[in-house]
């Protein structure tokens, strides 16, 4: 089987896929998907499920949608149920099974070791095949307690983080036209992460644009001051200033 969370959540075995649409059942299932091949506690799932008002019988209740998801699992073909109860909770083993967060996060560390060795365009293949593993938002809309929540949080900060290493392979490729729109929805997406609006500027600059280059400065540092009160780093400064004069050093040759 197939779990799948870089999206909403869903479970594919073989040409059959389902979704959940019981929202508890789903929350428990996506705990232990998450936390995948180690023991997630009761009381853990208790708190995804009910946060901090959990009603009086919340361990039987747990009981029943732990009960559902096993039956769910159940695939024909198998010959164990990969929902294991442990002696203080339970444990999705998936041994036999794969998880696209995992790919995911193989994916990632294959193109940036990639990029450390200068392999810039099987790096962008990889990074690419990566993102392409996301159909939306972590989860859904689903959200539940401190298991889902930080699963939600690490994701979406790596794939910002992937977006970024596959930007900045692009730049070294000489690929900077390609990237000027991307640059600009993620800048309209993420405005206070700064490193987004360099590389927008160093595009720009290279696709002899410098007037819009600094106007992008100009935007990071009003943001950043309206919403922070503080000026851009000094990376970002530092670029403007090379933007302004020139610097042959911005030029793709010289960085390569």
């Amino acid at each position: 089987m197939m779990y799948e969370v870089l999206g909403p959540l869903r479970v594919i075995d073989g040409e059959d896929s389902f979704t959940i649409s019981a929202r508890k059942i789903e929350t428990v299932l996506a705990a232990l998907v998450v936390r995948c091949d180690r023991v997630v506690a009761s009381d853990q799932l208790i708190t995804e499920i009910w946060a901090d008002a959990p009603p009086r019988r919340a361990t039987a209740g747990l009981h029943v949608y732990v009960s559902q998801v096993r039956k769910l699992l159940n695939r024909p073909g198998r010959t164990a149920n990969p929902l294991l109860t442990r002696m203080s909770g339970y444990e999705l083993n998936t041994e036999d099974d794969e998880i696209d967060f995992r790919l995911f996060l193989e994916a990632v560390e294959r193109g940036r070791a990639l990029m450390r060795e200068r392999r810039d365009e099987e790096a962008v293949a990889c990074l690419e095949g990566a993102l392409n593993l996301w159909r939306g938002p972590v989860l859904g809309d689903l959200r539940g307690g401190p298991i889902i929540e930080g699963f939600v949080t690490w994701m979406t900060e790596l794939r910002l983080e992937c977006l970024e290493a596959l930007a900045d392979t692009y730049l070294r490729l000489g690929r900077h036209r390609e990237l000027i729109g991307r640059l600009h929805l993620l800048v309209s997406e993420n405005p206070l992460r700064e490193a987004y609006y360099a590389q927008l500027m160093l595009a720009l600059y290279r696709s002899d644009r410098q007037a819009e280059a600094l106007s992008v400065y100009q935007s990071a540092r009003s943001m950043l001051m309206e919403e922070l009160g503080l000026e851009p780093c000094q990376a970002l400064q530092d670029l403007q200033r090379a933007i302004f004069t020139a610097d042959a050093g911005l030029d793709l040759r010289a960085a390569s």
